[in-house]
Formats: structure tokens, sequence, C-alpha cells
């Protein structure tokens, strides 16, 4: 049987798109969310450091929920936005986010309707004062004047646990790719091929795509009718292979890192 990449991919991305935010079916053991049985201490949780990363394969398009339209922000540089940061917790723990990873109650994390996959959050409760830095992996909450929901254990660290709800400002920190990953002309790079087809049009659209979800620079190599879907150049090693990681998650299985030589 010929392995269909677009319906698999749109499979998984429907799965994952909204994380938090429904239940489909018996996905979830808890029908009613819930904190965890013995409420942890916060003494030691820290709000994440940012960090550059490449916008995720999952969870970063365009959708459409109840009726409603979500546009993903396409630069959130700047971005701040108030209103109501809820929590979810024991319900959703250890099932899939929207860009495709796990959800861990303990960890310090959000879910937004629109901000891009991942990004880096601070967030003031401006009930109290508290403030941390969280990082977005998940879509939600799809409740009107919420803008944020919060991980057990970010919401217990800004004091939101108790209330339910608290009244929050939100905004984003951006970290820009490093001067060590943006190539070097001296040096070889590293490129990822995703895949190869005989049809040029069919290949120059998937290489948009992945650019396009990514973040990521795409371009086609054509040899001998023959035309490569090529991701890159990297100059980070470590970077070149989370990007792997990420395709071959999304069905690419044959996709592989290759040298580049800069010109």
């Amino acid at each position: 049987m010929k392995f269909n990449h677009k319906l698999c991919w749109f499979a998984l991305s429907s799965s994952l798109l909204f994380g938090c935010s429904t239940t489909e079916g018996e996905r979830y053991d808890l029908e009613d969310d819930v904190p965890p049985q013995q409420p942890i201490s916060v003494e030691h949780v820290e709000g994440v450091t940012p960090r550059y990363e490449p916008y995720s394969l999952g969870g970063n398009k365009d959708y459409t929920l109840r009726g409603e339209d979500y546009t993903i922000v396409k630069d959130a540089r700047g971005f701040t936005e108030k209103g109501q940061a809820s929590w979810y917790g024991k319900k959703f723990h250890g099932h899939l986010t929207s860009n495709g990873e796990i959800y861990d109650m303990y960890s310090m994390t959000a879910a937004h309707k629109t901000l891009p996959l991942p990004s880096y959050v601070k967030v003031t409760n401006t009930d109290n004062g508290k403030q941390t830095i969280v990082r977005v992996n998940d879509r939600g909450p799809f409740h009107e004047g919420r803008i944020i929901d919060l991980s057990y254990a970010a919401a217990h660290k800004l004091g939101v646990v108790q209330a339910g709800v608290a009244n929050v400002e939100i905004e984003v920190i951006t970290v820009e790719k490093p001067a060590s990953q943006l190539g070097n002309s001296k040096h070889p790079n590293y490129i990822i091929q995703v895949a190869s087809s005989q049809h040029q049009d069919r290949s120059e659209a998937l290489a948009a795509k992945l650019s396009d979800d990514l973040g990521v620079d795409s371009f086609v190599q054509p040899a001998n009718n023959v035309y490569r879907i090529l991701l890159g150049p990297f100059a980070d090693y470590d970077e070149t292979k989370a990007t792997l990681s990420e395709i071959k998650g999304s069905g690419y299985h044959s996709a592989f890192i290759r040298k580049h030589n800069s010109k």
C-alpha cells in the first residue's frame, strides 16, 4: 500500500490541534479536570528560561472551532494581551498537546488560542502581582474572556489554582535566532532531505509548506528529473536533529541529514 503522507499528517494534526479544549470520545481518563491528589510545593518551581526554538510542525495552522475562526499570529514580537487565566491539570496529564508534545501538569507550560507554538510568555497575575514565565505549547482556552490556560504548576505558582481563574496580563518574550546558527560560508552546514518527487510543482508546494510550518528555509534541488525537498541550511547540528525529529514525527520517516557546503 502506498503511504499517503498528507492524509497521515492531516489525521495527526487534527487529533493534536485542540489539546486542552475538547474531549474526544474516550481520549481522556477523567470526565472532569482535577488537581493532583498530592499538592506540590512551589518553592522550587521557577519560570522557564526563554530560548530560540523553531516553530513546531504541528498546531500552527489557522483553524475553525465551534464556528469561530482563529488566525495564528505570524510575528509575535511585542505581543501583549489582558484577560483571564484558567488552568488545566490531571485530566490532560500525559496526553498530547497541540504541537505533539506530552502535557505535564508539573511543568511550566500553557495554552493560547493563536500564539505560535512554542512561544515564551511572561504572565502577570494582576490580582496579586505575582509573575512567571511559561512556554506555550498547546491551544485553548475556548471560554469567553479567558486568554491563557496555565499548567497546574504555573497556576499554582501564580496563585490561580485556588480561585480557579485570575486576571492576568501576558507578554511574549522573543528570542532571536543565535548568530552561531545563521550559517557560516567557511564551514559545512547541514540540510535535511525530506523527500523526493518527479513532480516539480508538488515538491515546491511541500517545501513552501514545511518552511512556513517550521520557520526554517527550504528549497528544491532538481537532479535527473527528480526534485528533492530540502530544509536548511542549518549551522547548528542540535537544531538540525530537532527539526528532523519533527519531520519524522509528521510521517516522513525516510528524511535524513546531509552535509551542505556553502559557496
